[in-house]
């Protein structure tokens, strides 16, 4: 799957991992020494929390709401480190370190999945 800012027309990410199930999405990015591409799907808008607890790389952080807009952006993201989403969100991608920056991601902006 790819991902898309269909505001500024970068892509986000290619072959982007699908995370929908419980498992998937405790398991993320764990003992990762590479960011791998990941999409977390819920299944009604609610906060986030996540750790990074043996994660390796530091990450980029787009919360989307059900329409797919981007309501929150938490950039570079160290390892170890916790973060809860201040915004309801249905979406959470987890993009390498310095995405959102390249891609001229902002708040407002639009995603699609291919």
């Amino acid at each position: 799957m790819n991902i898309k800012n269909t505001t500024t027309r970068k892509t986000l990410a290619k072959n982007v991992k699908l995370c929908k199930t419980w498992i998937s999405q405790s398991k993320g990015l764990l003992f990762k020494t590479k960011t791998e591409p990941l999409i977390f799907i819920f299944k009604k808008e609610k906060k986030i929390s996540l750790h990074m607890f043996f994660v390796f790389c530091s990450i980029d952080l787009i919360f989307l709401d059900k329409n797919k807009k981007m309501i929150e952006i938490k950039e570079d993201l160290k390892p170890f480190q916790v973060y809860f989403s201040k915004q309801k969100a249905q979406y959470l991608l987890e993009l390498p370190q310095g995405t959102i920056k390249a891609s001229e991601s902002k708040l407002g902006h639009i995603v699609s999945f291919k």
